[in-house]
C-alpha cells in the first residue's frame, strides 16, 4: 500500500464513526492492525465485532462496539422495538455548575449514529445504557490517549477527531471544551470510533482526506433531556467550524452523528471533481433505509489540477459594493480565486478587471454570476496551465491554543509551513496579541515539531 495516498468519503447516507471503520476495513485495512491498536488503550468493558452483512443487495463489511452490561442492552433493544421512528441518538449535554456533562441520547434504531455520552453512538446496542456517574473530562480523555503508546500518526489524528468534538459540544452547550466531562460508558464508543478509524487511516498510508456533502435527515430525535432538532447542535458547529456542506433529506431521523462529523472535518479540500478510483470500499450503517445506506470509502488518483479557466471581464460603470458582493457570490459557488486589477480602458476610464479561475464544470455557473451581479455585457475566457506543490494540512498545538497549518512541499523535498489565517485571527482575538505574533508562534511550532517533518 503507497504511503501518500487520498481518500474519498461519500457520505450521501450520512457518516458514522462505526460506518467510517467499517469502510476502512473494506477499503484494505486490517482487522488484526485495528484490535492490535485498540489493545494498547487502557479502556476495557467492550468488544468488537466485524463481519459481513447485505445492504440492498451489497456485500458490505459493519463494525460494531459491544459494551458488556448485558442488562443494558436488553432495555436498549425494549426501547428500539418500541420507539423506531428515531434515528439515533446524539451527543447532548447539561451545565451542572461550571461544568458540562454530556448524557446519551436513546437510540431508537439500526442506523444509530447516536452520540451518547459525549460520544456517538453508532451501534445498534448502545441507545439507553443506564450507568454509574463516572465522567472524564476532555483533558482526561487526551492523556489516555497520550500515554496509549499510539503511532504518532494515530495519535495526531484521534487527538484531532476528539478535540473537533468537545470543542463543538463546548460551544453548543456554552462552557469551554476543557469543562466537557464524557460519561465513562459513553466515551467507550467514541474511543472505540476515533482511534479505529485513526488507525485504519494510517495503515492506509491515508495522507490527505476529501468528503462530499454530507447528506442529513430531518426532523427530531429523542433524548434523556427532551427532543432535538435534526442536524443536532454538536454536528452544526462542527460543520460552521470546519466548512463542511451539510444537504438535507426527507428521510427522518439523525444521519450524520458528531463522530462522523469530527471525521469529515479531516477534510482538505472540497469533493474531487474528477478523480480515478484505486481502491472502494463499503461500511453498513445500522438502518435500514430505502436507499442503500452505506458510507463509500474510495483510494483516489486525483486528476492534476495545473489545467483551470481563466474568465475575464473589464467593467468600468459597477458600483464598488456590486463587485465586492460579485466576489462573494463567485468564491462560494466554487471559484479557486477572484481578483481585481486596475486598468484604464478607452477614453481613459478607469476600471476594473475582474479575474476568476475555476474548473470547467463551473464557467456556466460563474458566467451566470458575474451578468447577474455586475454591470459586464461579455466575459472572455481561456485556458490556463499552472505549477501546483503537494500540499497539505496539520494542527499544531501552541502555547496560544490549536492552530491549522498548510504545509507545501518543494520541489527539493523541503517542506515549508503557512499558518492558516482562519486559525490565526481566532488566536490573536483570543490572546489579545497581535495577527503577526500569533502568527510567528504557530509557523516556529509547526518548523519544531518533529512529526509534521
Amino acid at each position: 500500500m503507497s504511503d501518500k495516498n487520498t481518500l474519498y468519503l461519500e457520505c450521501r447516507s450520512g457518516i458514522s464513526g462505526d460506518m467510517t471503520v467499517a469502510a476502512l476495513l473494506d477499503l484494505g485495512a486490517t482487522e488484526e492492525n485495528l484490535r492490535r491498536t485498540l489493545a494498547k488503550l487502557p479502556v476495557d468493558g467492550y468488544e468488537i465485532k466485524v463481519q459481513r452483512l447485505r445492504k440492498n443487495g451489497l456485500d458490505v463489511c459493519d463494525f460494531d462496539v459491544i459494551l458488556e452490561d448485558e442488562a443494558d442492552h436488553k432495555h436498549l433493544q425494549e426501547k428500539m422495538n418500541g420507539h423506531v421512528q428515531v434515528e439515533h441518538g446524539h451527543i447532548h449535554g447539561h451545565v451542572d455548575g461550571s461544568n458540562m456533562h454530556v448524557h446519551e441520547h436513546e437510540k431508537h434504531h439500526e442506523h444509530i449514529h447516536e452520540h451518547r455520552e459525549g460520544r456517538e453512538c453508532e451501534h445498534d446496542h448502545g441507545g439507553a445504557h443506564t450507568h454509574a456517574h463516572v465522567h472524564r473530562t476532555w483533558k482526561d480523555i487526551e492523556q489516555l490517549l497520550e500515554t496509549a503508546d499510539l503511532k504518532p500518526r494515530v495519535l495526531e489524528l484521534s487527538r484531532q477527531m476528539f478535540r473537533t468534538v468537545a470543542e463543538a459540544e463546548g460551544k453548543a452547550h456554552g462552557c469551554p471544551p476543557e469543562q466537557v466531562h464524557f460519561h465513562e460508558v459513553g466515551a467507550v464508543d467514541s474511543i472505540v470510533d476515533i482511534v479505529g478509524t485513526a488507525a485504519c487511516l494510517e495503515e492506509l498510508g491515508v495522507e490527505k482526506v476529501l468528503v462530499s456533502d454530507l447528506w442529513e435527515g430531518s426532523g427530531h430525535v429523542h433524548c434523556q433531556h427532551g427532543v432535538l432538532p435534526v442536524p443536532v447542535p454538536a454536528v452544526l458547529e462542527i460543520a460552521a467550524a470546519h466548512g463542511l456542506t451539510l444537504r438535507q433529506t426527507e428521510q427522518q431521523g439523525e444521519m450524520v452523528t458528531p463522530t462522523g462529523a469530527a471525521i469529515a472535518a479531516l477534510s482538505e479540500g472540497r469533493q474531487p471533481s474528477r478523480f480515478r478510483v484505486k481502491r472502494a470500499g463499503l461500511g453498513a450503517g445500522k438502518k435500514e433505509f430505502p436507499k442503500a445506506n452505506i458510507l463509500r470509502a474510495m483510494l483516489i488518483e486525483e486528476e492534476p489540477e495545473g489545467e483551470l479557466w481563466l474568465l475575464e471581464s473589464n467593467i468600468d460603470d459597477c458600483p464598488g459594493e456590486a463587485m465586492g458582493y460579485a466576489m462573494d457570490c463567485l468564491l462560494e459557488a466554487g471559484a479557486r480565486d477572484v481578483f481585481f486589477t486596475p486598468i484604464f480602458m478607452k477614453k481613459n476610464r478607469p476600471a476594473y478587471k475582474l479575474s476568476v479561475l475555476c474548473d470547467e464544470e463551473h464557467i456556466r455557473e460563474m458566467d451566470e454570476i458575474l451578468f447577474r451581479e455586475t454591470t459586464t455585457i461579455g466575459v472572455r475566457r481561456c485556458r490556463v496551465e499552472r505549477d501546483v506543490l503537494p500540499r497539505r494540512f496539520a494542527e499544531v498545538q501552541t502555547e496560544l491554543g490549536a492552530a491549522k497549518v498548510k504545509i507545501c512541499a518543494l520541489p527539493d523535498g523541503k517542506e515549508v509551513f503557512y499558518p492558516e489565517y482562519e486559525s490565526v485571527k481566532e488566536l490573536a482575538r483570543k490572546s489579545g496579541k497581535s495577527y503577526r505574533e500569533v502568527y510567528r508562534v504557530v509557523k516556529e511550532e509547526a518548523e519544531n515539531d518533529m512529526q509534521y517533518r
